[in-house]
């Protein structure tokens, strides 16, 4: 991993009277690990390494997944927390006739004349199964695999059966954040067994220690195989086992077994299982094994590897679980961190839990060669795509958290998509990129009537690179992805008699007002988003030796200046001027997005203090109290920001696991975890302009003690 400029990172700080020191990482992690007895819906554990990730029940493995169950908002049968997933692991179904991109495109009335848009009538939330079939098709094509499911057996009299989750005992269960290892203690009917299970940091590798220390001998494991799955939720389909195929060849230490999809004559994807010497492997069912042995201890390593091939490099369980013990201190070692002990604000312990937790589960979900869809790896929601939206939510805290080679991973993907984004632009009369909004690896954007009229992803590549460069990556690796991304800005914006204009269409962040896409404009979060990242694509030109381009001065000095309304920004400068459900985006101009001339800071506060007056909060999402946090440690209100950010309303609560739970089809939320590690960067690490205060987001009053080391300045 390339190691950041050690300059970029400030040796730490504490609060006024607290002597600074080196924090004990450990202490700090280990207070924090997770117990569990027995089985939580909802609070369900992961290993993994950004790139894979396997999520177990009270067993250590996926024998109940059942009970773990992630609504489908078309009402279908539900998925499943137990995923195993991986950034690589992707499926399409056959594509109908009928699923033509083209035949999506509708025209929209712009200053410029007709621009095309990948539309799509309105949805009832999240459920599109009224939509036609060729836009039901490319909304979820292609969609991401539930590789395996790996769970417990039992001897039967004819073989092997699943356990009941009746037959499940007293259970204690530990996810060790300190190691990456999860250990479940528990007794299932006439045995009590202790599983330890872990993902290799370095391989797409998860291993399992199991052992019996009382009972009958004969347990073991069941490798299960689905199809790939069209449900909005589920990313397994278990009812066409005649559409995939799997060619199983034996090896000394186990099997090696090639998945077919579709009638395909390659692999969509390769599962290397090694086993103990005492342990057995054998064919159970069309799309299933079975690991066995009457020993006391049985270790199961199961590899997964991408396309066609031979044996997949894949180390053993032994070797697993040893590189886990050695990665994660590594990883709490190196980087920021935030002590609260000591304070005597009651509300401390539980922010620094979310603090620890977030960054180990960004770390196994958000950190891999994608953008990470909203659910990470843990489960699908829709179908596994990713947003680019919030690709700044996921993974904007890993630089300013002095880990930027997390962030990198993922760049690559705008790279790999530039050509089409490039093209998008170009079909709509722009120059430059246009960034999509919900897509797959392939990068086309999916039909919506919210999705492609969004405009804030945009400026998020710019605002990436600029963190990365700051926490000591090499910029000239974004060079173009800034220079194409500003350029299709400039060119967006369209000069008015009030200034340079964004929309319509446009839905804003706040996307109450899809139905008004073809007259909405001129959202403030957008505009000073727009006018701030112009600004540092032009600091990139000259920094690098580049004359300045003249139009983006143009633009970004003259951007039109939102709506005030009543000594308040309204949401769009049109009717119903500001709706007060989904994100309070319009005081966003100021928080998010560091200070500039677009937005005026006294009427940004008003504007906060108008929205936590009487917002709908049930309507937000976990990402919008950081988000407002941001806002207040910018305008000086630090007892705002802490009051905020630990807010207590449904979407705002923090799970066992350390998940941010929004309702049944989303149990977790990743953007909510990952804005909370951007927030706290600023509120203890500082901010471009905030006077040089010691932890400035966080308030003097006495009760908060805040030592804090290794965070990059946020700008």
């Amino acid at each position: 991993m390339p190691s950041p400029d050690a300059a970029a990172h400030p040796a730490g700080g504490s609060a006024p009277g607290v002597s600074a020191g080196r924090i004990d990482r450990r202490s700090l992690v280990e207070r924090h690990r997770v117990e569990a007895a027995g089985i939580d819906p909802g609070s369900a554990l992961s290993v993994g390494n950004g790139e894979l990730c396997l999520t177990v029940d009270a067993t250590g493995l996926q024998t109940f997944p059942e009970h773990y169950p992630v609504a489908d908002p078309a009402s279908t049968a539900p998925g499943t927390l137990l995923g195993t997933q991986s950034q690589w692991g992707w499926h399409s179904t056959p594509r109908p006739d009928s699923a033509d991109l083209a035949r999506a495109v509708r025209p929209y009335r712009t200053a410029r004349g007709d621009v095309g848009y990948v539309d799509a009538p309105p949805m009832d939330g999240s459920d599109d199964s009224a939509l036609d079939e060729g836009s039901r098709w490319l909304r979820a094509n292609p969609h991401r695999l539930d590789l395996a499911r790996i769970g417990l057996v039992l001897p039967a009299a004819r073989g092997h059966r699943a356990p009941r989750a009746g037959e499940l005992g007293r259970c204690h269960q530990v996810l060790d954040l300190w190691t990456g290892v999860i250990r479940s203690e528990f007794a299932l009917g006439d045995r009590s067994l202790r599983v330890h299970t872990a993902c290799h940091p370095g391989e797409d590798t998860v291993a399992f220690r199991i052992e019996r220390t009382s009972g009958e001998p004969g347990s073991g494991v069941r490798i299960a195989f689905p199809y790939g799955s069209q449900s909005w939720s589920g990313a397994a389909d278990w009812s066409s086992p005649g559409a995939h195929a799997d060619d199983v060849e034996r090896r000394p230490d186990g099997v090696l077994v090639r998945r077919r999809f579709d009638g395909a004559p390659d692999p969509l994807y390769r599962v290397r299982v090694r086993v103990s010497p005492q342990a057995a492997v054998a064919r159970s069912g069309e799309h299933e094994l079975v690991v066995t042995t009457d020993a006391e201890v049985l270790d199961v390593a199961v590899t997964f590897a991408e396309g066609a091939g031979a044996d997949p490099a894949g180390s053993a369980a032994d070797a697993v679980f040893a590189a886990s013990r050695e990665h994660w201190p590594r990883f709490w070692e190196r980087g920021a961190a935030l002590d609260l002990a000591g304070s005597t604000d009651p509300r401390a312990a539980e922010l620094e839990r979310r603090a620890v937790l977030s960054q180990y589960l960004t770390a196994i979900q958000c950190a891999g060669s994608l953008p990470p869809q909203e659910t990470g790896l843990t489960c699908n929601s829709w179908r596994g795509r990713f947003h680019l939206e919030m690709h700044w939510w996921h993974a904007a805290h890993f630089p300013l958290w002095g880990r930027p080679e997390l962030l990198l991973r993922s760049m690559g993907f705008y790279r790999r998509i530039l050509p089409r984004a490039r093209h998008t632009a170009a079909v709509q009369g722009y120059s430059g990129a246009r960034w999509p909004k919900q897509v797959g690896p392939e990068g086309r954007e999916s039909p919506s009537a919210i999705g492609p009229f969004l405009l804030w992803q945009q400026p998020h590549v710019i605002h990436l690179a600029e963190l990365l460069r700051r926490a000591g990556a090499e910029p000239g690796e974004f060079a173009e992805l800034v220079e194409q991304t500003a350029h299709f800005m400039a060119d967006f914006a369209e000069p008015t008699a009030e200034g340079f204009s964004l929309g319509p269409p446009l839905v804003p962040a706040q996307e109450s007002y899809a139905d008004l896409r073809d007259r909405a404009h001129d959202p403030p979060f957008e505009l000073a988003y727009w006018a701030w990242a112009l600004g540092v694509a032009q600091t990139w030109r000259t920094r690098s030796g580049a004359a300045r381009e003249p139009h983006w001065d143009e633009v970004r000095t003259g951007m039109r200046r939102p709506l005030v309304r009543d000594g308040r920004y309204a949401a769009i400068p049109v009717e119903p001027f500001t709706v007060r459900t989904d994100h309070p985006s319009m005081v966003y101009a100021l928080g998010p997005v560091p200070a500039g001339d677009v937005a005026d800071p006294e009427v940004v506060r008003a504007t906060l203090h108008d929205v936590l007056a009487d917002w709908d909060w049930e309507s937000a999402w976990g990402w919008d109290f950081p988000a407002l946090a941001m806002a207040a440690a910018r305008l000086g209100e630090p007892d705002t920001a802490v009051d905020v950010l630990l807010l207590d309303t449904p979407k705002n609560r923090h799970l066992p696991n350390g998940h941010n739970r929004q309702h049944a089809a989303l149990p977790l939320y990743l953007p909510g975890n990952g804005g909370l590690l951007a927030a706290l960067a600023l509120m203890a690490g500082g901010f471009d302009g905030d006077g040089g205060a010691a932890s400035p987001g966080f308030p003097r009053d006495g009760a908060w003690t805040v030592r804090h080391e290794g965070f990059v300045r946020s700008p």
